[in-house]
């Protein structure tokens, strides 16, 4: 598998609607997670851009659906997070229903990355994301974020422990889970060839 160039991405557009996203053809890849999972934070490792997509001290803040050309007609996708926003609960619905609905009918959606802090896997909205995505038949890579936190012995337990957790629930149909680190970049290159793997663009 050739990977793909992923230092040359570019922000494309936001979207506060599916309406107003790109049109829905070639290949994406959805990055989605609680708001203080280190959704941007990933990104920017994974392109190299630490200003591409916005990193806060306060969660919550992308509330639009944030596309990044890869290539011609591959894109990266920066789903509003989820869970710590300080808003109206009303404008946080309007937000999950958008990105429901962005779920739903985004026909060239070719895989979902789940990111999760490794301190706090499995919370509600990932089994609520993860039994979705199954249901749904949509692959899934999960990002076990912040690895850096833990040695390597307690991170490989709960890299084993969350498999573990998935076959028991009958989540692991297409699910697929590594450990990632943004800050000592652990992980980058699992993360390339899995997004080059869903990204490539064939018949």
């Amino acid at each position: 598998m050739e990977k793909l160039n992923f230092r040359a991405v570019q922000f494309l557009t936001s979207a506060p609607t599916l309406a107003e996203c790109p049109e829905d053809s070639g290949a994406e890849v959805a990055f989605a997670g609680r708001s203080n999972a280190g959704k941007s934070s990933a990104i920017n490792a994974l392109t190299g851009n630490s200003k591409l997509a916005r990193t806060s001290k306060t969660p919550g803040r992308t509330q639009l659906i944030n596309f990044f050309r890869v290539g011609d007609t591959q894109r990266l996708v920066d789903l509003p997070g989820y869970g710590y926003a300080k808003v109206a609960r009303a404008m946080k619905d309007e937000w999950q229903r958008h990105l429901a609905f962005y779920l739903e009918q985004r026909h060239c959606l070719r895989g979902l990355v789940l990111l999760m802090d490794i301190r706090q896997p499995l919370k509600e909205f990932d089994i609520h994301m993860l039994t979705w995505a199954v249901q749904s038949g949509l692959p899934v890579h999960i990002l076990l974020t912040k690895a850096d936190k833990l040695k390597r012995g307690p991170a490989n337990n709960t890299l084993f422990a969350v498999e573990k957790a998935l076959k028991a629930q009958g989540l692991d149909n297409g699910v697929t889970v590594q450990t990632f680190s943004s800050t000592k970049k652990t992980g980058l290159d699992k993360l390339e060839l899995k997004l080059s793997e869903w990204l490539a663009v064939g018949p």
